[in-house]
């Protein structure tokens, strides 16, 4: 075979990539080696800088070829190319229109490969790339520098947050935003930070305060930029993590048992350390404290203003830009953060006037913004002309079913986070509702009663009410709740801690042998401790009687109330009555103000909460009514519309939709059970029986199986056959009688 001839091109790309490994291992000796290659370096770039459009292909070693030699050992020979990065920076800032493509991704590459060595730091990269990436006209290279500069910043905060170097960025691109809010420039800032902020990088109220401005600006995509940041980031944010988690999720024991089982390889030996690895590594993120990653709608600096301003400049404006899309989102982001921090806008509610009409497109998104913007500081006066134009246009029996259903969860859900908003006349002809033939309108009505059977049935008819609502009422306890009145703040679920406690504390007394109800001394120890209300009334009583100084004894006001009304009264049944309504009235759990929360207690607490969580999911003949919105959850305009879908008949399309829906990607064409099986086993690394491996056999390797059995003799098989009835008397081959 003749010997291959090796062009000279070739003969020089060797030679540099053995010099290189060469000038690795020992720099002295090949120093006047490098001198060479870096003054031939110089030429060629004297040569390009004076005639930029000129592409220099007829040299042996071209300039792309020298740019990557000097820059992999740059840092062997940092006393001659100290200037090697600038001359890389001013290359790329000048003639970055003129380069090839591929001298172009050269020299970007190298100034990371330089930032990496310690060479260039990233503030100064960044500030070289950055005006490259808003002003460049190539789309591939815009593409490069966006995927280098969210690289850079990554690795830079990857060990520890680099609070300089995310300032200084996060100044420019406020600066960008703030500049110029008509141009298209500021996009690239939206990007940016909302890529940093999905992975976590930046989570601080300065990229906020860069959202912010973004939603303020003037031109379209900028805006729509920084408002679906604020409707959509924490959920990417959120999704990521959880696709970060499925990744890595791996079966070690399925690995395992195939090492153990199949013939051993490399492969499977760093398949299974590559999975101990990830283990490891999931062990170690559990241990770590969790971070408190706020949302971007509580970082804001100024909610209010900035409500006001994106209401005024977007939708109160006649000359804004915004398409009907545009203007719902905006919609949908002013009413959060209204619903969220219960501002007070009120030419916002004037604005949804107009836009309540069936005939309106995109109308559920209308009625979901308007649900979200209430909150208990809006004033009924303000929102009853709405629900009042809402029943109006919705709700009535010329209008559809659908329709009906939709205004009919929308009152809902605005008297939900808002119940003076309804009056007593209206509501009682939205009620009537539930005898509604169609599923949708009727579930709808219900819910609305259901509603205000807990938070105002002093403004349904009696028959209405229902037995618990209405001895709510007569007994005092259900009362219609006032304008800005807010619920007295407690830890949920500990109630249900306090009860325990007193149980295991009851069982302990009944095992020590002392009596289930505590005496005096068992008061006095108790009392010590502090444990319980009984305990400090015990202990004062206590004290009363120790004490010999005849000072005043204070008595409540309300004790001293009820001592009157019993001397001078006879023993009336109402009063009678009204004093059993009082004691069954349960107060509320006082175990945060005597003791301090153990994080033993904070578990069971947890515990609790969660059996209690389901057994409210059984059946009950009173449940309660559906919760409400988290202020953070989005109301969908799919949530009004939901019900009205109940009363129409699947037709044959949605059924096999729906079948196919089910079925996964293996199940796509017919399969035994028998196969499903199999298919199942395979998937989760098992193996076959003896016997389904011996059913697969070729019939020639089981021929002289058969062949034996026939040529024994009566000998023989008697041998086999008192040797199986043993076996079998014995349990098996491994004697698993009595097991």
């Amino acid at each position: 075979m003749p010997k291959r001839k090796v062009g000279a091109l070739e003969k020089v790309d060797a030679d540099l990539a053995n010099l290189q490994s060469k000038i690795r291992r020992d720099p002295r000796s090949y120093r006047d080696e490098f001198n060479g290659q870096y003054s031939q370096y110089a030429t060629q770039r004297d040569i390009y800088m004076q005639a930029p459009g000129s592409v220099n292909s007829s040299g042996i070693v071209s300039l792309r070829d020298l740019i990557d030699f000097i820059s992999h050992v740059a840092d062997c020979y940092k006393d001659v190319t100290t200037s090697f990065p600038e001359d890389l920076m001013q290359l790329l800032r000048l003639h970055h229109a003129e380069l090839e493509p591929e001298l172009r991704e050269k020299i970007v590459g190298s100034l990371v490969l330089l930032k990496r060595k310690d060479i260039v730091d990233s503030s100064t990269l960044l500030h070289t790339l950055f005006p490259i990436l808003i002003t460049t006209p190539s789309k591939s290279l815009r593409a490069l520098l966006f995927q280098k500069i969210l690289s850079d910043l990554r690795t830079s905060n990857s060990k520890t947050t680099n609070h300089k170097l995310n300032r200084t960025i996060q100044t420019v691109l406020y600066n960008l935003l703030t500049a110029d809010r008509t141009s298209s420039k500021g996009l690239w800032a939206v990007k940016i930070t909302r890529e940093l902020w999905k992975r976590q990088i930046w989570t601080d109220s300065k990229a906020v305060e860069i959202m912010k401005e973004a939603s303020l600006a003037d031109n379209e995509k900028v805006i729509m930029g920084g408002v679906r940041f604020f409707l959509g980031g924490d959920k990417e944010r959120e999704e990521l993590d959880d696709e970060s988690s499925d990744e890595e999720d791996v079966d070690i024991g399925k690995i395992k048992h195939q090492v153990g089982i199949n013939k051993k390889s490399k492969k499977k030996v760093k398949q299974l350390d590559k999975a101990v690895a990830t283990i490891k590594k999931k062990e170690r993120k559990k241990k770590q404290p969790h971070p408190l990653n706020f949302s971007a709608l509580h970082l804001l600096h100024d909610p209010q203003g900035f409500a006001e301003t994106l209401f005024s400049k977007h939708l109160q404006n006649p000359k804004s830009k915004l398409n009907l899309e545009q203007k719902l989102l905006t919609l949908q982001l002013v009413s959060r953060l209204v619903g969220l921090h219960k501002l007070t806008i009120i030419s916002l509610y004037s604005y949804f006037i107009k836009y309540l009409t069936p005939r309106q497109p995109s109308v559920t998104s209308f009625l979901a913004s308007l649900a979200q913007a209430t909150h208990t500081l809006v004033p009924p006066d303000v929102l009853e002309p709405l629900v009042q134009k809402i029943a109006n246009e919705f709700v009535s029996e010329a209008a559809a079913s659908e329709v009906a259903s939709a205004g009919l969860n929308a009152i809902r859900e605005i008297c939900v986070r808002q119940p003076l908003a309804m009056n007593d006349t209206l509501l009682q002809d939205l009620v009537l509702y539930r005898k509604s033939k169609d599923k949708g309108v009727m579930m709808a009505a219900k819910g609305l009663l259901g509603l205000y059977r807990e938070v105002g049935a002093e403004l349904l008819r009696k028959r209405d009410r229902g037995k618990v609502a209405a001895m709510g009422v007569q007994s005092g306890e259900r009362k219609e709740r006032r304008f800005g009145e807010e619920e007295v703040g407690r830890i949920e679920g500990l109630e249900l801690l306090d009860a325990w406690k007193k149980e295991e504390r009851r069982k302990k007394r009944v095992e020590e042998g002392l009596p289930a109800e505590g005496g005096t001394d068992d008061e006095a120890a108790q009392a010590a401790e502090g444990d319980e209300d009984e305990n400090w009334n015990a202990w004062d009583v206590e004290e009363d009687k120790s004490d010999d100084s005849g000072g005043w004894i204070n008595v409540d006001s309300s004790d001293e109330l009820d001592i009157d009304i019993a001397s001078d009264s006879d023993a009336d049944g109402p009063v009678i009555k009204k004093a059993k309504l009082s004691t069954t009235e349960a107060p509320p759990s006082t175990l945060a103000q005597t003791r301090i929360l153990t994080p033993a207690d904070l578990s069971k607490l947890q515990e609790l909460r969660l059996a209690a969580s389901l057994s409210s999911t059984l059946p009950k003949s009173h449940p309660p009514p559906r919760a409400l919105h988290h202020p953070e959850t989005p109301l969908l305009p799919t949530d009004l519309t939901a019900l009205s879908t109940l009363h129409a008949r699947p037709t044959k399309l949605s059924k096999l939709a729906l079948a196919a829906a089910g079925k996964s990607e293996n199940r796509l064409t017919h399969q035994s059970i028998q196969a499903r099986r199999q298919l199942k086993k395979q998937e989760q690394g098992k193996s076959s029986t003896n016997q389904e491996k011996a059913r697969k056999k070729n019939f020639l390797m089981t021929l002289g199986k058969a062949r034996g059995k026939k040529r024994r003799s009566l000998t023989e098989q008697r041998r086999v056959l008192r040797g199986h009835v043993e076996r079998k008397r014995r349990g098996g081959r491994r004697g698993n009688v009595g097991m």
